[in-house]
């Protein structure tokens, strides 16, 4: 009740959000605690509230500023001398984060159901110890737990791994390609996460799609349902679940996979489809998905989406039948409207507003 009479201003919001963490971070140390509980614990509430994202993006700049004297702090704190004795521990631990950890979390996820290239990727992810250990040392050390020597192992430490998983994630896809063969023993017989709805296969009586797309978000799935709408077979795919069960709820076939999982194409009834489409404005991802189609023999249309004529040319370059420029395309879309409505009003009378689209050209005829 209280954040929702303060949330009415977004200013008292942000001061309020300010306020709560100090206030909090003194009552930890007041009864004997520390700060850092204390900050914790007003992160958790506040995070708990329905105004989280707002309160998130408020702060984010004062937290980025704050850290910085945060880690000015922790300099100050290093030895350099000790970080040389420190190197060979630094490396067996770092060792253990970025394989350990993918590891353990690939594990878990084949557990639950999880086919082996979510598993890696998410593994990937918490490939690194984050300075939030360091957060915890620091406590260490001004509790005296631990000694100032394990603060220059913890920062080697997390130099590695946060420098080395950044490259990791950046080039995830053909890290995957190359551990592939031996990443199945973290896979189920059948991922009962991902088979019922993400399964790119279609039960047996049902009618085969002729347009697939990949990507689903708000022009993706309006793709989807106006294409749906004209009695056409198409079959939608997004890595978004609460996206799926949507246009599952609407009677559409919105099935869970991503544009950049090229196996997917294995699962699909590639001969009867006419067009593939993906509403994703990445190059690389699409370049890898025309590049994929052509090696399994597609030889129908393929459309991609730009937001660049750079991007529309590199498209063209590697094969892409058809590229869609969604704003250029509204805005020619609104343009016809606006000069059918001003042309065909009298002069010096209101213009009035089509009630429908008359007039409107196809894509082609467009072009």
């Amino acid at each position: 009740p209280l954040t929702a009479r303060i949330a009415r201003s977004q200013e008292l919001l942000l001061l309020f959000g300010i306020a709560w963490g100090v206030l909090l971070a003194a009552a930890g140390e007041w009864f004997g605690f520390s700060r850092e509980v204390g900050a914790f614990l007003a992160g958790f509430s506040l995070a708990s509230t329905p105004y989280r994202d707002a309160l998130s993006t408020r702060l984010a700049t004062v937290r980025d500023f704050l850290l910085l004297f945060f880690f000015i702090d922790l300099g100050s704190k290093l030895d350099l001398a000790t970080l040389g004795g420190e190197i060979g521990a630094a490396l067996a631990f770092s060792a253990f984060v970025l394989v350990g950890n993918p590891l353990i979390v690939m594990v878990i996820m084949g557990v639950m159901g999880y086919r082996k290239r979510t598993g890696f990727l998410a593994g990937l992810t918490v490939a690194q110890i984050s300075e939030f250990s360091i957060v915890f040392v620091a406590m260490g050390i001004g509790l005296g737990h631990v000694d100032a020597a394990a603060l220059g192992l913890v920062t080697l430490v997390g130099l590695i791994t946060i420098t080395s998983s950044t490259y990791m994630i950046l080039y995830s896809e053909p890290l995957y390609r190359r551990l592939e063969p031996w990443l199945g023993v973290f896979e189920r017989a059948r991922p009962t996460r991902e088979s019922g709805e993400s399964d790119g296969g279609h039960a047996s009586g049902a009618a085969a799609p002729e347009v697939v797309i990949f990507g689903l978000g708000r022009y993706g799935s309006r793709l989807l349902g106006d294409l749906h709408q004209r009695g056409v077979r198409v079959t939608g795919f997004d890595f978004d679940p609460e996206v799926i069960r949507a246009l599952q709820a609407r009677g559409m076939d919105a099935r869970f996979g991503d544009a950049e999982d090229l196996h997917l194409l294995e699962t699909l009834p590639l001969a009867t489809v006419r067009w593939i489409v993906s509403t994703l404005p990445v190059p690389e991802i699409n370049a890898a998905l025309l590049q994929s189609l052509a090696a399994a023999g597609f030889d129908r249309g393929t459309a991609v989406t730009v937001h660049s004529d750079e991007d529309a040319a590199a498209m063209e370059t590697v094969g892409a039948t058809l590229v869609l420029h969604p704003y250029r395309d509204a805005a020619d879309f609104a343009a016809e409207h606006l000069a059918d409505a001003v042309q065909t009003a009298p002069a010096g009378a209101a213009v009035p507003v089509p009630a429908s689209a008359p007039g409107v050209r196809t894509l082609e005829e467009r072009r």
